[in-house]
């Protein structure tokens, strides 16, 4: 007969075992992942098409007027038809394409590579995300 501790022990070591399990993604839900992925890489090739990335900054300038764009993890701040930063985030701020806010907190007074981004729903204020900014690649019209 198992003691005590045994039986708790192989109890404890099983439930984690499903719940790890239980997070695993279906094949259906890593296909859904990939088709949204592709569709972000296809419009983001299409918002960058026509313009030269240049070399990476570490901040952005300040900007009166920018307009932000998601796709996918990554972020693309439009300056000019003629200006975009580009910057790959560590992911959790997706949401800015269906519309959340992106508030960002800057002790530089300016957007830096490795600032933290919070992303708020529009109509609760409820916090959906956060995510760390990259480096920013300005892409240049011709």
């Amino acid at each position: 007969m198992l003691a005590q501790e045994d039986w708790t022990m192989r109890w404890t070591v099983m439930a984690a075992m499903v719940a790890v399990a239980g997070c695993a993604a279906t094949p259906k839900e890593q296909a859904a992942a990939a088709a949204r992925a592709a569709v972000a890489q296809e419009s983001l090739d299409q918002a960058l098409a026509g313009l030269t990335p240049d070399k990476p900054v570490t901040c952005l300038p300040n900007f009166q007027n920018r307009q932000l764009k998601a796709y996918g993890q990554t972020l693309v701040y439009t300056v000019s038809r003629n200006l975009k930063y580009r910057t790959d985030t560590s992911g959790g701020c997706e949401g800015v394409a269906r519309g959340d806010i992106l508030v960002t907190r800057s002790p530089q007074g300016r957007l830096c590579s490795g600032d933290i981004a919070q992303t708020v729903d529009q109509a609760s204020r409820f916090p959906t995300g956060s995510c760390a900014m990259g480096d920013f690649v300005p892409y240049r019209g011709r």
